[in-house]
């Protein structure tokens, strides 16, 4: 999931082709539904993102009030209204009234809005005992391309993998010791005790990615490494690519490596460089969708259609990931330069879930 921040934008309002009484307004290229009238192109107003959690007095203010997702009409998620669709809400609640949004660019108005980040429910079969892990990689928050469309350059050269619905696999092997998590707990610096029943620590065994990460070390001459996969499949998350995570061998794709060297430098292996290594410590690897120039438009088309991973187009493709072929910094986010391409209709789907 993308970073939480509800932020003042300026607006591009454009007309709703299928409803007169509505328009869309334009944040990056996130666009969501408002009504006709309530905004001009050049205002300034608050955008919440997908993934957002509402609390009840601002959902009565914005009119929200049983409208939203979830168990509780709380959450914020991608929909389709009148056929167009709406991501996010804009608005203008009366906690900013007074406010200069032009000059609160840098303002994270998330706290002071009640407005949290949605966390999906773990499953007993990906949780677990938890021990500390000071030393495990973690895994990085993805942007959606939308949000920030600046964080490539026309022309720049890139790969696009495809963005597997699973859930993210952090292994990390240091001195001999190796730890295993997910993308929520990793956060935090905890890893998952050994449990062979474990989703994530089958996934490691079944695959031998100690074994490769000892020979990554050996080949790079690191001292720590980190090897990020997708574990996937039936009984993982509701899009499944053809594999069964409840029998013998779940599903495991690599997507990214990260390296430290003996003086403490960590490096992401180039996008370029990573099938090569992958194929030598015998390790499966995402899927690779696209490598040449970066043409937003040409992505954005390819992130819908059918997945690839099964090998038998089983269901809608959740998107791309998009990395330059080069490993670099982006100064839009401050990380690393990385974004998601999503599907559309991964987004608007019904019964998907979202578990980390």
């Amino acid at each position: 999931m993308s970073t939480l921040r509800v932020t003042a934008e300026r607006l591009t309002i454009h007309p709703h082709d299928n409803a007169d009484a509505l328009e869309l307004a334009q944040v990056g290229l996130y666009r969501a539904v408002v009504a006709k009238g309530q905004f001009r192109t050049g205002d300034w107003a608050l955008y919440i993102p997908e993934g957002s959690l509402l609390p009840d007095e601002l959902i009565a203010e914005l009119g929200l009030t049983g409208k939203l997702a979830g168990s509780s009409k709380n959450r914020v998620k991608a929909v389709r209204l009148r056929g167009e669709l709406s991501q996010g809400i804009v608005c203008l609640p009366q906690a900013v009234n007074g406010v200069d949004l032009a000059n609160a660019q840098d303002r994270d108005f998330a706290g002071e809005l009640g407005v949290t980040k949605w966390v999906p429910p773990i499953p007993v079969h990906m949780a677990g005992d938890v021990i500390p892990a000071a030393d495990l990689i973690r895994w990085v928050e993805i942007e959606d391309i939308k949000r920030y469309p600046s964080i490539f350059e026309a022309g720049e050269p890139v790969v696009a993998t495809e963005k597997i619905h699973g859930s993210a696999c952090l292994f990390t092997l240091v001195g001999g010791e190796a730890f295993v998590s997910s993308k929520g707990f990793g956060s935090k610096s905890l890893a998952l005790a050994h449990n062979p029943k474990n989703l994530y620590w089958r996934a490691i065994e079944s695959y031998g990615v100690a074994d490769a990460a000892r020979r990554i070390a050996e080949i790079l001459n690191a001292d720590r490494v980190g090897v990020f996969g997708e574990v996937f499949g039936r009984g993982v998350q509701d899009l499944a690519y053809g594999a069964n995570a409840t029998g013998e061998r779940v599903g495991y794709a690599v997507f990214d490596v990260a390296v430290v060297s003996p003086e403490g430098v960590k490096r992401w292996i180039d996008q370029a460089d990573l099938p090569d290594l992958l194929s030598k410590v015998d390790l499966p690897a995402v899927p690779r969708l696209y490598e040449g120039p970066y043409d937003e438009a040409a992505l954005m088309d390819l992130a819908s259609g059918r997945e690839t991973v099964s090998g038998s187009s089983a269901h809608l493709r959740e998107g791309l990931v998009v990395r330059p072929a080069a490993e670099r910094r982006s100064p839009v986010t401050g990380g690393r330069a990385i974004a998601k391409f999503v599907s559309p209709a991964y987004l608007t789907r019904k019964g998907g879930t979202e578990y980390e």
